[in-house]
């Protein structure tokens, strides 16, 4: 079993991905909206945000409320699969975001699993580990 993730700034091709990942025969998508690390410093040094006094105390305060206050612009995909499945899930990917060699496409990577319990296969009743 692998972990194929996607990163992508591009909600709705993002969406595509998964559904097409799922049509592919991923047992399961998870989509995480979540904000880079990059984009949060940037908000803070454009000053285009107004922080509380209370919390401007530190720039680790300064993050956290703007982590609340800001738009989630990426979305994260995650779905455990059987390695088989990697070549073609990664095929869909390109064919919806493009090169991901090309800034701003998205970031996708694929990591080994020693277990996965409580994955359910599409052609199958038992759990994989």
């Amino acid at each position: 079993m692998k972990l194929i993730i996607l990163i992508t700034s591009n909600i709705e091709s993002g969406l595509e991905v998964a559904n097409r990942w799922q049509e592919t025969g991923a047992p399961g998508v998870t989509i995480i909206k979540s904000v880079g690390l990059y984009s949060l410093q940037e908000k803070i040094k454009s000053g285009s945000m107004e922080v509380p006094l209370h919390v401007a105390t530190s720039m680790t305060g300064m993050m956290a409320y703007m982590l609340g206050e800001m738009e989630h612009t990426n979305h994260v995909l995650l779905s455990v699969v059987p390695k088989e499945l990697i070549p073609d899930l990664l095929d869909k990917a390109r064919d919806v975001m493009g090169d991901l060699l090309k800034p701003d496409n998205g970031v996708a990577f694929v990591v080994p699993l020693d277990e996965a319990i409580g994955v359910r296969l599409p052609d199958s009743d038992d759990r994989e580990t």
